[in-house]
């Protein structure tokens, strides 16, 4: 009898095993650890520096778009900006921890990649005895932009062009398209931070519902099991009395 309700037993344990949910495991993009950094500049006052003093600003960096951080520290973090791609080239550089924010996934459009086209009138002798009719007087050029700073009430644009890097005079700041990945991760991260408490699933309240029939039933059973085991031999143990 004692060998029977054992095996009755095991096979109940088994069938809750068989049906008790199995633990879920959800992996979120957003979660996973990239192998780059990168942090969005979230308005036009973030300056990339040469060196980690407030003296070596170099330009603003275009808002909305990202540095891939190298490094981090507590008030500057060192940074990469563009690529090495002609007519592009990388510059290395620093920016304030506290200006830029670091995201945890790869942009899709991490650096602006923008050339700007500029026209120059040439001086001119001009007036009597001057030769030809001015037909290079004036000359156009194509530059890399990378930022933007003023010097006073000047606009200079930060550019390169055949390999050097210098100030350009600008009449008017750029106009480029504006990333907006960065405010669905921001806000996603808000959200998040509001709090840990959340509901359970409808599929989870259910599972756990049919775990504790399931439950109820094996231990109704069990006891039904025990109960006729009990009074088949207290039957038998009459009969044996009355003989």
């Amino acid at each position: 009898m004692i060998a029977a309700m054992k095996r009755i037993f095991s096979l109940l344990i088994l069938t809750i095993l068989i049906l008790a949910p199995a633990p879920s495991l959800s992996l979120s993009a957003n979660a996973a650890t990239a192998s780059e950094q990168y942090a969005v500049v979230p308005d036009g006052d973030v300056w990339f520096y040469a060196g980690e003093t407030e003296s070596s600003r170099v330009f603003l960096l275009p808002r909305t778009y990202y540095v891939k951080v190298l490094s981090t520290g507590e008030t500057y973090s060192r940074v990469e900006y563009l690529v090495d791609e002609p007519p592009y080239k990388k510059v290395t550089g620093y920016c304030k921890t506290a200006d830029i924010i670091p995201v945890d996934y790869i942009p899709a459009r991490p650096y602006l990649k923008k050339q700007v086209t500029l026209s120059y009138s040439l001086p001119t002798a001009g007036g009597a005895g001057s030769i030809g009719d001015g037909s290079f007087s004036s000359v156009e050029k194509t530059f890399v932009y990378y930022g933007q700073l003023y010097d006073g009430a000047k606009l200079y644009y930060y550019v390169l062009s055949d390999g050097t890097f210098d100030y350009i005079p600008a009449n008017s700041e750029l106009v480029f398209d504006q990333n907006t990945d960065y405010l669905e991760y921001l806000a996603a991260q808000e959200t998040a931070g509001q709090g840990t408490d959340t509901p359970p699933s409808s599929t989870t309240n259910g599972m756990d519902a049919t775990l504790i029939v399931v439950i109820c039933i094996a231990c109704v059973a069990a006891v039904a099991v025990a109960v006729f085991i009990i009074k088949g031999k207290k039957t038998v143990q009459d009969d044996q009395s009355e003989e």
